[in-house]
């Protein structure tokens, strides 16, 4: 079986991989270069207790799965493609000003396992940045990241190691019919057949087909420590950011706009995201703008993922991730292997036939 993957981000490099262990002839066709998309424009944060507040059922449970599966998928991905990606469980934070929203907080720990519920002080103790005023804390021990630029290096690296194809620089045009179902995706160069064609552009797909995601931007920031200060270690999220730590400097994102296609950077957002950083962690005063980019997110109509065929037969698509692109790799890659191969169903909540 062929089967041929429009985009070679997360998703499409990850069910690549999968399908090629499975013993499918797979060729990838990327607009760019591998995983600098929204895989590289993200932070790598696996929030699965942020993103599960409030969630859906079924994205709850499918985050809380795929988490599961982070501890082996990354000692796979790295013995398979020789790199390291990052991947720690360090923990998060979630910090609370008001007393109201520590009480919610105090429901969801005692009902959640891994959850437990920290006073300012037990909170500075972990951060020692947060000298700000705040009512307490929600930690989430088990809370894990990964170094989402390395995860894309690597993807690509054991994708190709298990003899896949990978074509860069050919953007997908259309993709084409014969015989009443999805033969080939059609670049400005060729047209590559396939048994199946998997649709995995991100926030490029409806450019391609009839698939209902909207790009939706995002700005964040990268802080530099002065001499002597800590980086924390675990994730922080409050006053409407969050901040990852990497590589000796912390993440800080995002902003959300729908704004198209554009990836302009503006001084408002940096300031705007700079500003919450040291409200949430006032120590972070003194630290310095290293970096600044902006990527685009994949979202549905409903916020929830868009996994497995649509109406075309021998079209699916692989997309709708918004937020959480990173946390749901692993099971993205193992679901979408199955369904495409006929050993699975797609999930109901994110089958993308749910639009008319």
């Amino acid at each position: 079986m062929k089967i041929v993957i429009v985009g070679a981000g997360v998703a499409g490099l990850g069910i690549g991989w999968r399908l090629r262990q499975a013993g499918a002839e797979v060729v990838i066709l990327e607009r760019g270069q591998p995983a600098m998309g929204a895989t590289w424009a993200s932070a790598g944060m696996l929030a699965v207790t942020a993103e599960t507040d409030g969630a859906h059922p079924a994205e709850a449970d499918f985050a809380r799965y795929s988490n599961s599966l982070w501890p082996d998928f990354t000692a796979e991905l790295e013995q398979e493609s020789g790199r390291t990606i990052g991947f720690s469980r360090a923990g998060a934070l979630m910090l609370a000003r008001e007393p109201s929203i520590v009480a919610a907080m105090r429901a969801r720990a005692e009902s959640e396992p891994g959850l437990a519920i920290l006073d300012p002080d037990a909170a500075r103790a972990l951060v020692p940045l947060l000298s700000g005023d705040f009512a307490g804390a929600l930690w989430a021990v088990d809370e894990g990241r990964v170094d989402n630029r390395a995860l894309g290096a690597a993807l690509a690296a054991a994708f190709l190691r298990a003899g896949g194809t990978l074509i860069t620089n050919e953007a997908v045009v259309r993709i084409g019919e014969e015989g009443g179902r999805a033969a080939f995706a059609e670049t400005s160069y060729a047209r590559h057949h396939g048994d199946a064609i998997l649709l995995a552009a991100g926030a490029w797909s409806h450019l391609v087909a009839e698939v209902l995601v909207t790009p939706v931007k995002g700005e964040m920031i990268a802080l530099a420590p002065p001499p002597g200060a800590m980086v924390p270690d675990p994730v922080v999220w409050g006053e409407g950011i969050y901040a990852v730590p990497r590589q000796g400097r912390l993440l800080i994102g995002a902003t959300v706009e729908e704004a198209g296609f554009d990836t302009s950077l503006t001084e408002a957002a940096r300031e705007s995201l700079r500003a919450k950083a040291v409200a949430a962690m006032p120590g972070l005063a003194g630290w310095t703008v290293a970096d600044h980019w902006a990527g685009l997110r994949p979202r549905a109509p409903d916020g929830l993922p868009l996994l497995g065929p649509v109406r075309l037969p021998g079209l699916f698509v692989a997309g709708g991730q918004y937020r959480n692109g990173i946390l749901f790799a692993p099971a993205i890659a193992r679901l979408m292997a199955d369904v495409i191969l006929g050993r699975a169903e797609p999930i109901a909540a994110f089958d993308p036939r749910r639009f008319a």
